[in-house]
């Protein structure tokens, strides 16, 4: 069992979970070291991360001064707070903004997140279908509430990634590799202008790039998903 070490960051995650990969970003925003400490996958879970996060018993777990945070995007502000002094602030100054912010993050995980993993989940096409076209709802509003937020910006967070690209950011590589595998887009160019010009300025953003993992790896870990949920 990898040691907790009070002097250093530590993160228990998995390469491929969109919520490990928000808490990487916003570590990469801020230009903090960590040390990763990569689950071996979904289901077999370590001693530490069953210890660490003993309610839910699911990663990203974050260890700081020796202290397990939990839950991805308090995570995420657990970082932005502690090193508030380091790179730009995550989340909004006023507060009407941050509670607008923490609204869409919530939206994100309560509305896409489900259709997303319904769409993983899926074997049959009509099944795939479903889900992707509940996934393409949940984003019409994001669409509308981009223009609001970035203020002609380039991100949600203005001129740079702020609270809500983090949220619904570190799901486009999941996005990306489910409409390349079923051939069905969900995030479409003439369907959503304003979130496909967003998507290529996150995916080319510098801390992004560092933290994204490379496309053709996702859709061997949705089949290996999709062959797990078959034999059950």
């Amino acid at each position: 069992m990898a040691d907790v070490r009070e002097e250093e960051v530590q993160l228990i995650g998995l390469w491929y979970s969109p919520f490990a990969m928000r808490v990487k970003l916003a570590l990469s925003l801020k230009g903090v070291e960590y040390q990763n400490l990569e689950e071996q996958n979904t289901w077999d879970k370590s001693e530490l991360l069953l210890k660490s996060n003993p309610i839910y018993k699911k990663s990203p777990v974050l260890f700081h001064r020796g202290h397990p945070v939990c839950e991805s995007m308090i995570i995420v502000q657990y970082i932005d707070e502690e090193w508030r002094l380091q790179g730009k602030p995550i989340l909004p100054a006023g507060h009407v903004e941050r509670a607008e912010a923490r609204f869409w993050v919530y939206y994100v995980d309560d509305k896409l997140y489900p259709s997303l993993r319904n769409h993983v989940a899926a074997t049959a096409q009509e099944d795939k279908e479903k889900a992707a076209a509940e996934a393409a709802a949940a984003l019409h509003p994001l669409e509308k509430a981009f223009e609001t937020a970035s203020k002609g910006k380039p991100f949600f967070g203005g001129d740079d990634i702020g609270f809500i690209d983090i949220a619904l950011g570190c799901f486009l590589p999941w996005i990306r590799a489910l409409q390349k595998l079923d051939g069905i887009q969900i995030l479409s160019d003439n369907t959503f202008p304003n979130l496909s010009t967003w998507a290529q300025n996150f995916s080319a953003h510098d801390a992004a790039k560092v933290v994204l993992p490379d496309n053709d790896k996702m859709p061997e870990v949705i089949r290996t998903f999709r062959a797990l949920f078959s034999a059950a």
